[in-house]
């Protein structure tokens, strides 16, 4: 009864919510009517392909055609169309673009700025600069540990360092440019280096000014899901027994779907007692919000793998 519910919820109020949610140009912005973006454009294709039909899949593939024109010339995606610049969305844009067809190439060209791209507070003269900083006793991270930053040149954050690492894992072999080995292992790195005390993660640094920092729901998903490749280490399991605590506290709609994506990637039980994401919807409506309804439709369809299996690590 419970899974003919939430079939019946994504059928009826998700899909036909993106498909009217789509613009003219074939994109989609966060909220319907607004301007078309790479990154709600990303999150609604990534809805779409976990419920196929003839109708979703027009639609995908003008999404797709959207999101190939918006690539700038140097391999990169910008936040919005009138940003001359690429950001973090490009990695978002490259993992999206390996379920579209006649891509290749887009993709070939994002994976090499990725990998070209560096956050501008690990640089050798910046870890210098940080060893005589009084601020390194209150809130000691690893500088040598380098990951992705939301916009160039800047610092390494836990989400974009999540999205990266997902899409170089999931890109096709021959397109992995040959330094994405060493910039995983270090982005890796960084991610356990800044998990939160008690297992989570937060946005950035596991402890400020001394402090331990609370994690949030959305970078600890995307954190293990980019990790996952490893289950039972032992800050992996920390961070799900965190999660798995507290799910049955969430109120929002987007973090209740990403956890649940996120237990079933790791095999975990979904608590009985957990909030029911149709009647969130009841309650809020989701707020007209395109990811939202995106990540639902993959947190209640059958289909809801984002990625192939990875086995475990070895060494």
């Amino acid at each position: 009864m419970e899974a003919d519910a939430e079939k019946s919820f994504v059928e009826k109020i998700c899909l036909p919510f993106l498909l009217h949610a789509q613009n003219a140009d074939g994109g989609w912005g966060f909220h319907p009517k607004s301007e078309s973006r790479a990154e709600p454009t990303c999150w609604a294709l990534q809805g779409l392909a976990g419920c196929s039909t003839a109708v979703t899949e027009a639609a995908a593939a003008r999404g797709f055609a959207y999101l190939r024109t918006a690539q700038l010339t140097d391999g990169s995606w910008p936040s919005t169309p009138e940003e001359k610049s690429g950001c973090w969305v490009t990695s978002l844009s490259c993992w999206v673009l390996q379920k579209g067809q006649d891509s290749t190439a887009a993709i070939g060209a994002g994976l090499r700025w990725i990998c070209q791209d560096w956050p501008r507070d690990t640089t050798p003269w910046r870890r210098f600069l940080a060893k005589f900083s009084m601020q390194s006793e209150l809130h000691p991270i690893n500088n040598a540990y380098r990951g992705w930053s939301w916009t160039p040149g800047t610092s390494s954050w836990v989400e974009p360092t999540s999205f990266a690492l997902i899409s170089l894992e999931q890109a096709p072999g021959q397109e992995v440019p040959p330094e994405a080995k060493r910039r995983r292992e270090l982005a890796e790195a960084m991610l356990y280096d800044r998990m939160c005390p008690g297992g989570g993660w937060n946005c950035g640094n596991a402890r400020v000014y001394g402090v331990p920092g609370d994690p949030l729901v959305g970078p600890t998903v995307w954190a293990l899901i980019a990790l996952r490749r490893q289950p039972t280490r032992a800050e992996n399991v920390m961070s799900l027994d965190w999660l798995a605590e507290n799910i049955t506290k969430i109120q929002s709609a987007g973090s209740l779907a990403l956890s649940k994506i996120c237990m079933e990637t790791y095999g975990r039980r979904w608590p009985a007692n957990a909030p029911a994401l149709p009647h969130l919807h009841e309650r809020n409506g989701f707020l007209e919000n395109v990811p939202v309804a995106a990540w639902t439709c993959l947190a209640l369809s059958p289909r809801s793998q984002w990625w192939t299996p990875a086995p475990e690590k070895t060494t």
